[in-house]
């Protein structure tokens, strides 16, 4: 048995969000954030490997309200600093620039860190470079968010683009996360689940596509989906990581549908509260009793 359920890689961001109605709020961020927090309090043994400018970030203290997470700190001589400028009430759509990214991850920095996922959940294309897939696949099960291949930083802001060598890398994938427009973006399909089938079709073994109704799993057998149930959107941001989060480090126990309802029920309830999900396993399973 692995020392780890997950590793999860990935930079640690300087967030400024406005909502829809001004509110300004800094915070600590980034996919490996929400992420870590989302795996260690639902009860899973968490590892990070997250990275920015230590001089500017204590990414220990970061971690700190999640007390399961063991961290590894990585130090880059910048950080990701990014700001967020959300339009609509539902945090659909957002405007975002980026003053600063990360040195990218190289495999040399990487610990030898047994764990049975490699979670690749970097923030923008290079912070994560392609050799690190197949480089992970040599040490765990493969989960990635597509969006560390798909956005890129140009001129200031974040634009998206298809990711070039996805055949090529996509068979190294177990477990891959978009959401439905990066599915677009991948496919070319609107209808997420032949997006979902399109994604098989190139070598990725189990896809899992969030959307803000449902989420959506696809084993090459047969189509999966649970919705969402959230009372509120308040807590938005970071919705995909919990979702991934919770849904791979659960599958290492459960079959798909136990474990998508559980994400799903997860993310539901992180939702409803701002910041990364700091409630309990208990606290998700009340909510499945209720809502599901």
């Amino acid at each position: 048995m692995s020392q780890f359920d997950s590793l999860i890689i990935g930079e640690v961001a300087q967030d400024t969000n406005v909502d829809y109605d001004g509110t300004t709020v800094h915070a600590v961020g980034g996919a490996v954030y929400y992420s870590g927090f989302a795996a260690a309090n639902t009860g899973h043994k968490t590892a990070v490997l997250p990275k920015a400018d230590t001089a500017q970030v204590d990414l220990a203290a970061a971690f700190a309200p999640a007390p399961n997470v063991t961290v590894y700190p990585l130090h880059s001589r910048t950080s990701f600093v990014t700001k967020n400028v959300y339009h609509t009430p539902d945090r659909e759509r957002r405007t975002s620039t980026v003053d600063s990214v990360i040195e990218p991850y190289r495999t040399e920095e990487v610990p030898d860190i047994d764990a049975a996922i490699w979670h690749l959940a970097g923030l923008a294309a290079g912070d994560i470079p392609n050799e690190m897939i197949p480089f992970a696949a040599r040490h765990a099960m493969v989960a990635i968010d597509v969006q560390t291949m798909l956005r890129w930083v140009e001129n200031g802001g974040m634009v998206y683009h298809d990711w070039a060598e996805k055949k090529e890398l996509l068979p190294y994938v177990r477990f891959l996360k978009t959401d439905a427009a990066e599915a677009e973006i991948l496919t070319g399909l609107t209808d997420r689940a032949e997006a979902a089938r399109q994604l098989y079709r190139w070598g990725a073994k189990e896809i899992l596509i969030t959307h803000n109704t449902e989420v959506l799993v696809y084993d090459g057998r047969e189509i999966y989906t649970c919705p969402i149930r959230a009372r509120n959107l308040s807590g938005r941001t970071g919705r995909g990581d919990t979702t991934f989060a919770g849904y791979i480090n659960e599958r290492l126990t459960a079959d798909i549908p136990t474990a998508l309802r559980f994400a799903t029920a997860l993310v539901s309830l992180k939702m409803e509260t701002p910041g990364p999900f700091t409630g309990t396993r208990a606290d998700v399973d009340a909510y499945l009793k209720e809502f599901y």
